[in-house]
């Protein structure tokens, strides 16, 4: 299975990322993954990797919306003014326990490709994957 070039994973919870991360390696999902704390570190780490004069931009973005100094919304409201070449081939899924109708309203109108709940499931990233980027549903290796 054609794994992804790399996973941005953008959340303040040291453990959430942990657990995210050991996921997505279990699947093997992604050539690289990439943890940030915040939307600050995160536009930081685009604007780094996503440069000319070789961009290497991540193909997903996996998002928190509840953040100290940058939040997801404020995350998604800069990422828009990026002028990145890769900028609209990302994919970018807010992960949330947030059911706030006027974050969830305001989020309709960011680039975002999907909102999920957290926690992150094997499912949820085979529906991810077959959703965005055509990849046919595999058997979470600890289940063979």
């Amino acid at each position: 299975m054609p794994q992804l070039k790399s996973i941005l994973l953008v959340d303040d919870d040291s453990t959430t990322n942990y657990l995210n991360k050991m996921l997505l390696t279990r699947l093997g999902v992604a050539e690289q993954l990439l943890v940030v704390e915040n939307g600050r570190e995160a536009l930081a780490t685009l604007n780094h990797l996503c440069a000319e004069p070789v961009p290497d931009c991540p193909t997903l973005i996996l998002l928190d919306i509840n953040m100290p100094v940058m939040n997801g919304i404020e995350f998604l409201e800069a990422y828009q003014q990026l002028a990145h070449p890769q900028h609209h081939s990302t994919i970018i899924v807010l992960l949330t326990t947030s059911v706030n109708p006027l974050e969830l309203a305001r989020v309709q109108q960011l680039p975002v490709a999907a909102t999920l709940t957290k926690p992150l499931t094997a499912e949820k990233i085979q529906l991810i994957l077959q959703e965005h980027f055509n990849v046919q549903q595999r058997k979470d290796p600890s289940e063979e």
